[in-house]
């Protein structure tokens, strides 16, 4: 696992409940993993928006994951709901992820994430400026 650099973002994993912080580890560290190997990234930021841990890179749009305590099993990784990208996302993976509207993918905490395809997502989020003028970005 990757250390953390910003303490306020470390701050929030330690508020997590014992339930749901592995998850959202394991969550931070697909994010991180994902820009490390994607073409394009040539450093992501982790830091907080909306007090929720955010990653932003220089020619991407933001990636949010966070859980909310009204949807206790739940937890979710956010993206801007003002791109294409999750509804490119529900067409290339309808039946991989639950997504809320145009803004997220959601998993339940017994859920086995499918870390290719959601490793895709998030390369297109981190490059989405780069390829937001492609029809289906590119794909």
């Amino acid at each position: 696992m990757d250390k953390f650099i910003n303490t306020k973002v470390a701050e929030v994993f330690k508020k997590y409940p014992k339930s749901i912080s592995q998850k959202m580890m394991t969550l931070r560290q697909i994010v991180l993993d994902t820009a490390k190997e994607t073409d394009g990234v040539k450093e992501i930021e982790e830091t907080l928006k909306w007090g929720e841990p955010s990653y932003v890179t220089k020619n991407g749009s933001t990636v949010r994951i966070d859980w909310k305590r009204k949807k206790p099993n739940q937890y979710a990784i956010y993206f801007n709901c003002k791109t294409m990208l999750v509804e490119t996302f529900k067409e290339l993976y309808k039946n991989k992820f639950k997504f809320e509207g145009k803004r997220a993918i959601l998993f339940n905490l017994d859920d086995k994430i499918p870390i290719d395809e959601l490793k895709h997502c998030i390369a297109l989020s981190l490059t989405y400026h780069n390829i937001k003028h492609l029809p289906m970005l590119g794909i």
